[in-house]
């Protein structure tokens, strides 16, 4: 078999079994097993695969067409230019989350000296270690209930060659009395009874990453009860919601902290993506 028709067959398989992207993840997966670029397998299409290349072609297309996730096949997502390991202890970050990372790359360049800041919730660390490297003036501490989200997570600060803190626990019992210039979270957002009708890719992240109680907002409440007191003056929150939760979520950091400015962002989309408040 040649690479062209590899190619070929691998579209068609994922089409069958209602892969939203057959196109590219079949280019994705021949990219990464034979070690070739994207104009490589174009130009060099009728080369043959020897058996050892398609042993492993097929075994990774026999795990996207049962619906695991490409990132979690390949090993890997990339997210605000930088290369993220992802496995199934994590989820896999995607485009709306870098609105989160945005938002808060602009407060935190905007604040002298080193600004602390938390990144509760961190999974993989994208958004921490996104503003890590982007930010290298900032104090940056990653914080998560799951020691095996940590792993990865450390295994990406190597990999990115930046500095953070890691913590392990439950939200803010991750970092005792500790008070942080900002706070930016991407939470578990949806609803329990949800869960069960995302798509299937979805359903190979972690549960305990996506279940945010029977609205979505149970975590939104715990981070907004406890944020006051893990704030400096002047300080700043910003979370991530799901669609429809921008509002309740608002009003959730407006009843809690005192807040001087707060709002929300909306995505490439137009959808209310991320939700901040800015303490007096």
């Amino acid at each position: 078999m040649i690479i062209s028709e590899w190619l070929k067959h691998a579209r068609d398989r994922l089409t069958q079994t209602n892969c939203p992207d057959p196109d590219i993840d079949a280019r994705w997966i021949a990219e990464d097993a034979l070690g070739m670029t994207r104009q490589a397998l174009v130009f060099e299409g009728d080369r043959a695969i020897s058996r050892h290349q398609l042993y492993r072609l097929e075994a990774m297309l026999d795990r996207r067409a049962a619906g695991e996730p490409v990132q979690y096949i390949l090993g890997s997502a990339d997210f605000m230019g930088l290369r993220f390991r992802v496995d199934g202890a994590v989820l896999i970050p995607r485009q709306d989350t870098e609105t989160l990372v945005e938002a808060a790359l602009i407060e935190l360049r905007q604040r002298p000296g080193s600004p602390a800041l938390l990144d509760l919730c961190a999974g993989s660390g994208c958004v921490g270690l996104s503003l890590a490297s982007l930010a290298p003036h900032a104090r940056i501490t990653l914080a998560d209930i799951s020691p095996e989200a940590l792993e990865v997570a450390h295994a990406n600060q190597k990999d990115l060659g930046v500095k953070a803190e890691l913590r392990q626990g439950d939200l803010f019992n991750a970092v005792g009395r500790e008070r942080f210039d900002i706070i930016a979270s991407n939470p578990p957002y949806i609803p329990t009874g949800a869960l069960s009708g995302l798509q299937r890719e979805v359903r190979f992240e972690p549960r305990i990453a996506l279940d945010g109680g029977p609205d979505g907002l149970d975590f939104y409440r715990r981070i907004a009860e406890g944020a006051a007191d893990h704030l400096n003056p002047g300080g700043a929150i910003f979370l991530e919601v799901g669609i429809h939760e921008a509002r309740p979520v608002l009003d959730l950091v407006k009843a809690h902290l005192p807040c001087a400015e707060a709002g929300t962002v909306r995505d490439l989309n137009g959808i209310e993506r991320v939700v901040f408040g800015k303490m007096k």
